[in-house]
């Protein structure tokens, strides 16, 4: 995302470029580059990945040198003619850098053409976050993300983003390295966290200020169709606003506000999961809803093998992990959308409202 004026929040619409340039972002500290101690895990977080090596496609070591490939070119891009209405709703699960992949799934859906380019007109796409980690590519996901924000505006449609917990751990990585942080289970830091759960070296290599300022700026809940996308499973949203205006308006003045300790607790708040899975699931998504708006919620951030029961960690090794598509749970009321890409499952991208 460029250094600039693309903005996106609750009730803007589509993504615009203007003249405008947002409010100057304070420096960022370098990280550092040794690797601190691991130290606890935060009160509540359910670590997913550890010491994974950067691997391509099924398990292939890549080798390619990613911190050549250049940022993504956000020129003018032409308009087209805009249809009238509103176009079919996509959502897209974590994608955690694997890029070829992402390419693949939203060709398979008609959303992009061979070139990446986007060709689905008027159509709205959103991403459930987790761009980063684990994967080869966290930051060509962001920008190729970027780059179609740009392309479905002009077509009469949009792309969007929303926040999630590793957007969160690899701006807390940027921004705070090693500081230490207060946690229930005792000191921790950022950098250590972000190591711990899949970071990569190239993805903080290739890191700018724009991709910076971008995530920083991502809504963290909205609500399209009577879908309430967010991207963790957890009732924690509640505790940052009773509306959807005020969670976003709460993160976004988090963020800003740039307190290491705050920021851990927001990172924290958003890395629980499997609130909608239990008996007391439906009532935990009934109060999002009652709260926020919508019928159902959709969300990443549990793979749904996880959700299944059929692996305890990402850690587990298995050829494959089969995923058919999202997991409709809750009593109906939850949909999981992240088909565990990280564990050689699926990448979901998905047109709702689902059909059998």
């Amino acid at each position: 995302m460029v250094e600039g004026s693309m903005t996106q929040g609750a009730g803007q619409g589509p993504m615009v470029w203007t003249e405008a340039a947002p409010p100057p972002v304070p420096p960022l500290p370098p990280v550092p580059p040794s690797v601190p101690p691991a130290g606890e895990l935060p009160d509540g977080y359910t670590p997913t990945e550890r010491d994974l090596p950067v691997l391509g496609p099924r398990g292939a070591t890549r080798t390619d040198t990613l911190i050549d490939r250049p940022t993504v070119d956000l020129a003018a891009v032409p308009e087209t003619a805009v249809p009238d209405g509103p176009g079919p709703l996509y959502v897209v699960g974590d994608v955690h850098g694997y890029y070829d992949e992402l390419r693949a799934a939203l060709a398979a859906e008609g959303l992009v053409d061979a070139n990446g380019t986007w060709a689905a007109g008027n159509t709205r796409l959103w991403f459930l976050g987790d761009f980063t980690d684990r994967g080869p590519d966290g930051i060509g996901v962001i920008d190729l993300v970027m780059q179609l924000s740009a392309e479905a505006a002009a077509a009469g449609g949009y792309c969007k983003a929303l926040m999630g917990n590793h957007e969160l751990l690899l701006l807390g990585a940027k921004r705070f390295g090693d500081t230490p942080v207060g946690s229930g289970a005792g000191t921790a830091s950022f950098q250590a966290a972000w190591l711990l759960n899949g970071g990569q070296k190239n993805d903080m290599d290739r890191l700018q200020d724009h991709h910076v300022q971008w995530m920083s700026r991502l809504d963290a809940v909205m609500e399209e169709d009577g879908n309430l996308l967010l991207h963790s499973d957890t009732t924690a949203y509640l505790e940052y606003g009773q509306t959807i205006e005020d969670v976003n308006d709460t993160v976004h003045e988090v963020l800003n506000r740039g307190d290491a300790d705050e920021c851990w607790e927001l990172f924290r708040k958003f890395t629980k999961r499997f609130a909608f899975r239990d008996d007391a699931g439906p009532q935990a998504v009934r109060e999002l809803l009652d709260a926020y708006g919508g019928e159902r919620v959709v969300h990443g951030h549990s793979p749904i093998p996880y959700l299944l029961g059929e692996v305890g960690t990402e850690d587990d090794e298995r050829d494959g992990i089969a995923v058919a598509g999202p997991h409709v749970y809750a009593d109906g009321l939850a949909i999981a959308m992240d088909g565990g890409v990280t564990m050689a499952g699926k990448l979901l991208v998905v047109q709702l409202p689902l059909t059998d």
